[in-house]
């Protein structure tokens, strides 16, 4: 089983190959954004891939037209939602858009930062 390590925090979760880097997030409580609940319309689930993107499946044109409008996008950007696990390990950063979203969505976890 491929391990995904999120940065900046280090969460790193064991998944099977097929799993999209978002369901890895959520499995292992990375703080990735995911507003439209992971359906490939909007970018809150922008990262960069920043180890193993070659084992990645290939970016679709329907992700490639939504990264489009997401911000900082550079050449290992992906969707979370629609890169889906090889056999390699995945090393991916969650750009800043991503854990801002990912805030905005648990505002409870936001203020128990904000107070801790």
């Amino acid at each position: 089983m491929p391990k995904v390590t999120f940065l900046p925090d280090g969460n790193s979760i064991d998944v099977p190959a097929g799993t999209s880097l978002l369901h890895a997030a959520q499995k292992g409580h990375a703080q990735v954004g995911f507003a439209c609940g992971g359906n490939c319309a909007c970018s809150t689930c922008h990262v960069y891939v920043r180890k193993g993107y070659d084992s990645l499946t290939d970016v679709a044109e329907n992700e490639d037209d939504i990264l489009d409008r997401a911000f900082d996008v550079q050449p290992v950007s992906r969707l979370a939602c629609q890169a889906k696990l090889g056999d390699e390990d995945v090393e991916c950063e969650i750009t800043r858009e991503s854990r801002q979203a990912w805030f905005d969505e648990h505002p409870d976890e936001r203020a128990r930062q904000k107070n801790g």
